[in-house]
Parts: C-alpha cells; sequence; structure tokens
C-alpha cells in the first residue's frame, strides 16, 4: 500500500512540475517578438517584389535598416 501511495505521489508529482511547462517569454514579449518577424518579412517582401519587377538593381544588400 505504501509503494502504491508512493507511486501515485511520484507519477502526480511529474505532472505538476514545471518540465516543459515554463514559458520561456511572457505573452506581452512573445506579442512583440511576432510583430517585430511579420514587419520584417513585410519589409524583405517588398524588397522581393521590386526585385521581380525590376524596379531597383539586384543586390545583396537590403535598403531596410537592420540592427
Amino acid at each position: 500500500m505504501k509503494s502504491l501511495a508512493l507511486l501515485i505521489l511520484f507519477v502526480g508529482s511529474m505532472f505538476v512540475s514545471a518540465g516543459c511547462m515554463t514559458p520561456a517569454y511572457s505573452g506581452q514579449e512573445r506579442g512583440a517578438m511576432i510583430a517585430r518577424n511579420m514587419a520584417w518579412e513585410y519589409t524583405t517582401i517588398n524588397d522581393d517584389i521590386d526585385t521581380i519587377l525590376l524596379l531597383r538593381p539586384s543586390s545583396r544588400l537590403s535598403i531596410w535598416h537592420v540592427r
């Protein structure tokens, strides 16, 4: 009976422990990261469209400010 109670306690503690459930970023930080990535994708798609339509000479450099 003791071993069964100990097993139940051990298995229960596995579900309650932090493990992978601990978030690396807060919701606000995650939202800012997603918004930053979407803004970067928007600016790079503009570069790609300009290159495809030959509006600007092709280059490996971007005209956008990169931090």
